[in-house]
């Protein structure tokens, strides 16, 4: 049995001093006197007796309320909170009932007396036995003795002579609903403790449990959504659901394969908008810290003066405007991985420190003295040729080859065009199912586009895709509804013609078709807007061959 404490002790002593004082003037007194005294005596130990009750009865709330409020590991504090009943109200056996909200069935998932053999066989359903019936009602039943009350099942086994055992069993409720239910069985040996008492006290830890149990689940709920948008980002990032069949994307998806799992710093080469950043994130997500940050940061993005507090952070008061300390995004991915993208625009004041953090894996906040120790996994990307800075001066030699353990150079869209019609595809349906629409495109116009050679990359082909289905008014997608530079012939295309005078007419023609498209096949209209005569025009749309309109 758990001791009073000081309190109690304190108390006991008070009382039993008081009590001595009048015993002692009261020995003068008469018969009568006697038995005024003797009915003082047992009043004041009856009172003693309450006082020391409910001191125990607060120690054992307190308890309660600390052990739960310690973490959210639900079983485990849920049984140290039921020792602590035990141990400070002599309760003998006590279970904790939660309802399975997908068997819809009470199980056991604390308790103080029982054995895990008898936990497991403490499974009720609603309204069998008393444990399911005071879900059912949700109202408190309490049985004097359990050997004399034939719906008392005793599923767990644990009371081999039931005689003489009382049974308190109490709904756990939150905002008028069941959520389980709280039983404990008591000797009672102090017949001035009534049954009430307990119902009592256990009432308020029942209302207890119920607000700890209710903060458990919407803590479980935030837990596992937050590990589905890792699921999700990992599915989204991963390999697999990188759009390329070309031999040189397999060539990238085999090198993710094989450094995804080491602890080695990754440059990713290649033009902006050839997907350096998704390459980055497959990385990550295939990688032991997956689980970790994942930090992005652009290089060429922040002014060159405030760089270094955007990577390595601040102390407060380290310059104007530092009104308090901040980490940088080097320690905000302790653990994880950070992308730094355009590391070819990294001022050169500022790349010993970089190098710094991949050879010592330490750096100091702006500002700062302590030295802040991080595991960071290193991706660098780049649009630029990091030799060619080498040699100019522009980038250091030693960082340059820190950062160059293993390169992947990211080929152009225009290197892989039998990936044009899978990436038009995928961004189609994107698109469609953003835009509530069903738009398909003929194949004309992906001819074109496969012919076009992209020089913004994936990103460009994106916007474009994004743009014909936001803005068109048809179910299909003809070459007249591409934008003019996608259907213009590109200046290289135009040089390797046969002659000059080839290259002139198809500009020319990709002008006269364009008017007429914007007119809608109006030739007078069409004629004024490209500066020609009614009868110009009308020649040169026998010579083109466009007296009817392209891509129907």
């Amino acid at each position: 049995m758990r001791s009073l404490g000081d309190g109690g002790k304190c108390l006991v002593l008070s009382l039993s001093f008081w009590l001595v004082q009048n015993l002692s003037a009261e020995k003068k007194d008469s018969r009568q006197a006697g038995m005024t005294t003797l009915t003082k005596v047992r009043f004041f130990n009856i009172m003693a007796q309450s006082l020391i009750r409910e001191n125990r009865i607060l120690s054992a709330l307190l308890e309660v309320s600390r052990v739960l409020n310690s973490s959210f590991d639900l079983e485990k504090n849920l049984s140290k909170a039921m020792r602590a009943i035990a141990d400070f109200l002599e309760m003998e056996r006590g279970s904790v009932f939660l309802l399975d909200q997908s068997t819809r069935e009470l199980r056991i998932v604390a308790s103080h007396g029982l054995t895990k053999e008898q936990i497991e066989r403490g499974k009720y359903k609603i309204g069998e036995g008393i444990v399911g019936r005071v879900l059912e009602k949700g109202s408190p039943v309490v049985i004097p003795n359990v050997g004399e009350e034939p719906l008392f099942l005793n599923k767990t086994g644990s009371r081999f002579k039931k005689s003489g055992i009382s049974f308190l069993c109490l709904p756990i409720r939150f905002k008028d609903e069941s959520i389980g239910v709280l039983s404990a069985d008591k000797i009672f040996k102090n017949k001035d403790i009534t049954i009430d008492e307990d119902i009592r006290v256990l009432e308020i830890i029942s209302s207890i449990i119920a607000q700890y149990v209710i903060l458990w689940k919407h803590f479980k709920e935030t837990e596992q959504e937050r590990e589905q948008l890792k699921q999700q980002l990992k599915g989204r990032y991963s390999l697999p659901n990188i759009i390329g069949t070309a031999d040189k994307m397999q060539e990238v998806f085999e090198s993710v394969h094989r450094v995804a799992d080491s602890k080695a710093t990754v440059i990713l080469y290649g033009e902006s908008g050839t997907g350096k950043e998704l390459i980055a994130k497959a990385v990550h997500y295939m990688s032991p810290r997956s689980r970790e940050p994942f930090t992005k940061f652009n290089c060429a993005s922040i002014p060159e003066g405030l760089l270094e507090s955007e990577l390595f952070g601040h102390e407060k008061g380290s310059f104007t405007g530092a009104i308090s300390a901040r980490k940088g995004r080097f320690e905000l991915a302790d653990k994880g991985t950070i992308l730094l993208d355009e590391v070819g625009d990294l001022p050169l004041n500022l790349q010993p420190k970089i190098l710094r953090v991949l050879q010592e894996r330490e750096f100091e906040r702006v500002g700062g003295e302590k030295t802040i120790k991080v595991d960071v996994r290193l991706i660098a990307a780049t649009s630029r040729n990091l030799e060619e800075l080498v040699l100019k001066g522009k980038f250091r030699e030693d960082l340059f080859y820190r950062l160059n353990v293993v390169p992947i150079s990211m080929p152009s869209l225009r290197e892989r065009k039998e990936d044009i019609p899978l990436l038009v595809e995928f961004f189609l349906g994107r698109f469609n199912e953003e835009n509530r629409k069903n738009i398909a495109i003929s194949p004309k116009a992906l001819r074109v586009m496969v012919d076009y050679n992209w020089p913004g990359n994936v990103r460009e082909l994106e916007n474009t895709m994004e743009r014909l289905v936001v803005m068109s008014g048809q179910d299909i997608i003809k070459p007249l509804d591409l934008p003019i530079n996608i259907k213009l012939p590109s200046p290289d295309a135009i040089f390797q013609k046969e002659s000059l005078k080839s290259g002139i007419e198809d500009i020319e023609k990709s002008s006269i078709l364009d008017a007429l498209e914007n007119t809608g096949w109006n030739q007078a209209k069409a004629a004024r807007l490209t500066g020609l005569t009614p009868r110009q025009i009308g020649y040169k749309m026998k010579k083109y061959g466009l007296s009817t309109k392209i891509g129907e």
